[in-house]
């Protein structure tokens, strides 16, 4: 059975940033398997903001999601690795599941809850497309992918 090795985009929140885990949930991705393939930190523009959360325009929460995150910086990141889509959304977890990020470090469930990730390959796609061109991806090989992957037939998407 072929595995495929997907990219997902996630995005470190003001709140992250402002409270100093930066290093603790890149940490924890990385310990999970996945590779990051491009980072950086900065203050997203207002059309940057509203590309991203576009299909939240018009609902009763857009306003302060929108406003929260233009608010102060973020660190947005390209990750890979088999099923990083599925891996990372379950790693974010909600506020009342200890053991996931948002458990562990988060005590609301507003838009202060510390992390985005992409939730399929499509809004993968389109998310990294926002904050990134392909020339700042990078693509070198996992060190410790024999590890991680085992002897998994393995396929980059």
């Amino acid at each position: 059975m072929t595995h495929r090795i997907e990219k997902t985009f996630v995005m470190l929140k003001p709140d992250t940033v402002n409270r100093g885990f930066i290093g603790e949930i890149i940490t924890r991705l990385e310990k999970k398997g996945l590779q990051i393939l491009a980072i950086k930190m900065l203050f997203v523009p207002l059309k940057k903001a509203e590309e991203l959360y576009k299909q939240h325009i018009g609902k009763a929460f857009y306003a302060a999601l929108y406003g929260f995150t233009v608010s102060s910086p973020v660190v947005v990141m390209v990750i890979s690795g088999l099923d990083s889509i599925n891996i990372v959304r379950t790693m974010i977890g909600s506020v009342d599941q200890i053991g996931t990020i948002r458990g562990d470090y988060s005590v609301t469930k507003s838009n202060r809850n510390l992390i985005h990730a992409s939730d399929s390959v499509a809004a993968a796609s389109r998310e990294i497309g926002i904050f990134f061109e392909q020339n700042e991806i990078c693509k070198y090989p996992k060190q410790d992918a024999m590890w991680v992957y085992s002897s998994l037939d393995l396929v980059e998407e």
